[in-house]
């Protein structure tokens, strides 16, 4: 297989694993207009989770995600409840200044309890993001079928389309509020697992995964599912190639890259919808 082919293998492998972690994040957005810079600071949380149970049980830290999937759904339930339900009427400038303000603090609690060093979980598959693929993969089909197929999913995107519609018929908008931030920060305690096999990490580490993350949906239109797919799938092939062909110090500023063109060109995103503000609710 010639470098070329491998690469882009390589940057597909990567893709998948940053779809799985962009998807709660538009998620929230879709359902809530709230841009939750936290995202990438629950991600690390998850991540040194998992550190701390692999390193105290040995278990295998893919299996790990049955714990820290719902730790995280708790945590973001209880998080809604108490702290973004207050603000979230009052515009997505309120929720960046909150979660931004939530993700430093989770910054310093993470350096208290496990230092500011950079940590890693080393199974012996740990250079293969093959199995780190196909876990995202499967959670990602796990979300898709729940959003599509049962009430509550369906309660869910009918509360991104149209609000008023959906409490018409009798959704509770405030629920299912608290449901899809909770499933959105639940993503990242699956993903947490998969980035602390793949990456080394430390509390720090939220600022390049919030702007990574942050580029794939600006990229793939903000609030679509699909969307996130397909532009982590973009992002993953355009870090690998310029880390292949440019230098891997230069990977880490492809999403700033990208935010800046596509912001540029196509604010809505590739699969986001042009809306007209003089109409827009």
């Amino acid at each position: 297989m010639t470098q070329f082919a491998q690469t882009l293998v390589l940057g597909i492998l990567i893709g998948g694993v940053y779809a799985l972690l962009a998807s709660g994040l538009t998620l929230i957005f879709g359902v809530m207009n709230i841009i939750n810079v936290a995202h990438g600071a629950f991600l690390i949380a998850a991540a040194f989770l998992t550190y701390s149970v692999w390193t105290a049980t040995g278990v295998d830290p893919l299996a790990v995600i049955v714990v820290t999937g719902p730790a995280m759904f708790a945590f973001g339930w209880v998080l809604y409840r108490f702290a973004v339900q207050r603000i979230r009427s009052a515009g997505p400038a309120s929720s960046v200044l909150l979660t931004f303000s939530i993700a430093l603090l989770l910054e310093g609690v993470m350096g208290l309890v496990w230092g500011n060093t950079s940590h890693a979980v080393r199974p012996s598959y740990f250079n293969e993001s093959f199995y780190a693929c196909l876990v995202a993969a499967g959670v990602l089909a796990a979300l898709y079928a729940f959003l599509s197929m049962t009430w509550m999913g369906r309660a869910i995107r009918s509360s991104a389309v149209n609000p008023t519609g959906a409490r018409m018929v009798g959704v509770d908008i405030g629920a299912v509020a608290a449901l899809t931030f909770a499933i959105g920060v639940a993503t990242t305690g699956a993903g947490g697992s998969l980035v602390s096999v793949l990456y080394p990490f430390l509390p720090g580490s939220h600022y390049v995964w919030i702007s990574r993350l942050l580029g794939i949906i600006v990229l793939g239109g903000m609030g679509s599912l699909p969307g996130a797919v397909i532009g982590a799938l973009l992002i993953g092939v355009g870090e690998a190639m310029t880390s292949t062909y440019v230098g891997p110090e230069w990977a880490t500023a492809v999403p700033y890259a990208v935010i800046f063109v596509v912001l540029l060109a196509r604010p809505q995103g590739l699969m986001g919808a042009r809306l007209r503000e003089d109409v827009a609710v």
